[in-house]
């Protein structure tokens, strides 16, 4: 097994558990937040397909899905299109809803088809590429995706927390 192939498992491993977190979950539970000031899965989901879709389209130098895709107009928010949910407002939080699961769904596999497709060519010595120099140190692309994906485990996590007290009150 190489770098690229311990990439590959991990951003899987996070579709599955997006899949799961947003299983058979009405609109109204997407949205529910627990606290004024908490995230809904909905956002939380989207907000962690957001950063991987940003960031993962920062390496490659491609476009992002969001825009590339057309997914921006099919979740309609009303955001600039370069929002990715860092550093929102309570009020910003709560204007992320969605229809189904699916739309949520959708996003994540066509932005992780963008992922693999890139993680699957890169080389263990691709990782060592400085991508971002306003660090100290300098973050490589190894950095960088093992960022994502920790950032994309940490939400999806949330998100897990989250339905289990909505499944459990309902």
């Amino acid at each position: 097994m190489n770098s690229a192939d311990v990439l590959t498992d991990a951003f899987n491993r996070v579709q599955e558990s997006v899949h799961e977190v947003v299983d058979g979950l009405t609109p109204d539970q997407l949205a529910l937040r627990l606290t004024e000031e908490s995230n809904s899965i909905a956002w939380l989901i989207w907000h962690l397909t957001r950063i991987q879709d940003d960031h993962v389209a920062g390496v490659a130098g491609t476009e992002q899905v969001w825009t590339s895709q057309g997914w921006v107009d099919r979740f309609g928010l009303p955001f600039p299109p370069s929002s990715t949910g860092y550093g929102m407002t309570p009020d910003e939080v709560a204007a992320v809803r969605v229809d189904s699961p699916d739309l949520l769904t959708g996003y994540y596999d066509a932005v992780h088809e963008q992922t693999l497709s890139y993680v699957r060519g890169l080389t263990d010595d691709d990782l060592d590429r400085v991508v971002d120099r306003s660090w100290t140190p300098p973050v490589t692309l190894g950095v960088r995706l093992v960022s994502v994906v920790n950032d994309d485990t940490q939400h999806v996590g949330q998100a897990a927390f989250v339905r289990g007290i909505i499944l459990r009150t309902a």
